[in-house]
């Protein structure tokens, strides 16, 4: 499968993302869309895509929406990750992850997000950030 036409490589990276990635992305800030083609390597040995990979991009997408909804962007940890496994992904699946701000607060941050393999929700994620301030100059959160 080709990634989607609107999606390019991920804005933001680290050590971690560079592992399972690619990741792609289209839209910023709330309207933040991240994307990954699975594949085996992000597999358990069922050979579906492993729990932790999709908690992986739900965090992330999670915060980066959440972080660059504000200028300057927000320095943000998350505090709590809470999700529902509600299906399976296979290698060449495309996933979607997209996010709903619900508040960024002073001090907290809430959102919720959805993973869909194509056409089917397969995860139900919601988050609650501790809000750090203005992201720094070397790109820490």
């Amino acid at each position: 499968m080709a990634i989607p036409p609107g999606f390019g490589p991920l804005f933001r990276t680290s050590p971690v993302l560079e592992m399972i990635g690619p990741l792609y992305s289209r839209g910023q800030g709330p309207d933040l869309v991240i994307g990954l083609l699975a594949e085996t390597k992000h597999c358990n040995a069922r050979g579906t895509v492993h729990g932790g990979i999709l908690a992986t991009l739900a965090d992330v997408a999670l915060g980066y929406a959440m972080a660059f909804s504000s200028n300057p962007p927000a320095s943000l940890a998350t505090a709590n990750l809470t999700l529902d496994y509600a299906g399976i992904a296979k290698p060449g699946d495309w996933l979607e992850v997209h996010v709903d701000i619900q508040k960024l607060g002073s001090r907290l941050a809430f959102a919720n997000c959805y993973i869909n393999a194509g056409k089917l929700r397969i995860v139900r994620a919601s988050a609650v950030f501790l809000v750090a301030g203005p992201l720094d100059g070397k790109g820490s959160a």
